[in-house]
């Protein structure tokens, strides 16, 4: 694979970690690049192939030897429950910690925390595969001093204006809550989109996010190669990231065929100007 390892990737939120996939061999490299992998609450597959998940049994075993007890939820199409179970009774292993697997059936959010969601969405691949969206939830608003005391806005519903309302007085007069506050930073926001075929619905669903990482299995002139597959070739992933908006688009998961990069990068560049590789063990940091 020219030390390319197959799909596993970690998302960073405040105090939240997040697991995208989990191909072979994502337990060495959690290792090697120092992830705290005891904080991982979530476990997201994307689809059954196994260089998207067959680095999961390791893992799961592994997190009962190293003795964890907190609870873990994976959230994954259908059967994995079943083969992972078959997998551990055949081995006769006993978690120490409660495993929820959580059947993705539809479109939708799977996670909500108190300052980030995690939504799925449906991409085009010959199995069931599932893309994910990292949401950060709406910032309270910040109140503008003068402003308040101008409209004579009480203190009790300062809590109010900043998640958003208007004020309403006494006399009837409608106070419109971008009178009185300020916005802070912008949602930031990260879009995962494994396997798939070139399919144009995906950039609505990655709309406007601030970090899109797009499939780019093929180049251009495999591009009936990649159809055929059910895969995405590096013009057409910055072909979606234009269309859909996003601040900046990463591409990854290339065909073993290619031992070097540089033309993916090229060619995705020639669409998508701002278009970064996803190399191992690097961290990408979302600005928005």
């Amino acid at each position: 694979m020219h030390n390319r390892h197959p799909t596993a990737q970690v998302v960073y939120y405040e105090e939240h970690l997040f697991l995208v996939d989990c191909g072979e061999g994502t337990q060495m490299q959690m290792t090697r690049y120092k992830i705290k992998r005891n904080r991982i609450k979530y476990i997201f597959i994307s689809h059954l192939h196994g260089d998207h998940c067959f680095g999961l049994p390791g893992l799961l075993t592994s997190y009962g030897l190293n003795g964890r007890i907190e609870d873990l939820w994976i959230f994954s199409p259908p059967l994995l429950k079943e083969i992972i179970e078959l997998q551990l009774k055949a081995a006769e292993t006993v978690l120490p910690y409660a495993l929820h697997f959580v059947t993705i059936e539809k479109e939708g959010i799977l996670v909500d925390e108190k300052k980030i969601t995690v939504s799925c969405f449906a991409v085009n691949h010959r199995v069931t595969c599932w893309g994910f969206l990292f949401k950060e939830k709406h910032k309270p608003f910040k109140l503008i001093p003068e402003k308040l005391q101008q409209y004579a806005i009480p203190s009790s519903f300062y809590q109010r204006l900043k998640m958003g309302e208007d004020y309403i007085n006494k006399e009837g007069k409608h106070i419109k809550n971008e009178w009185v506050t300020q916005s802070v930073d912008t949602q930031q926001s990260y879009a995962f989109c494994g396997d798939t075929a070139y399919n144009e619905t995906v950039a609505e669903k990655c709309k406007a996010a601030s970090l899109l990482y797009h499939e780019a299995t093929y180049l251009d002139d495999q591009k009936e190669k990649a159809a055929s597959r059910t895969h995405s070739t590096a013009r057409e992933a910055a072909t979606i990231a234009a269309k859909a908006g996003v601040d900046k688009l990463l591409i990854g998961h290339f065909s073993s065929r290619y031992e070097t990069l540089d033309d993916f990068l090229t060619e995705a560049q020639s669409v998508f100007s701002n278009t970064d590789l996803a190399i191992e063990g690097a961290t990408y940091i979302i600005h928005k």
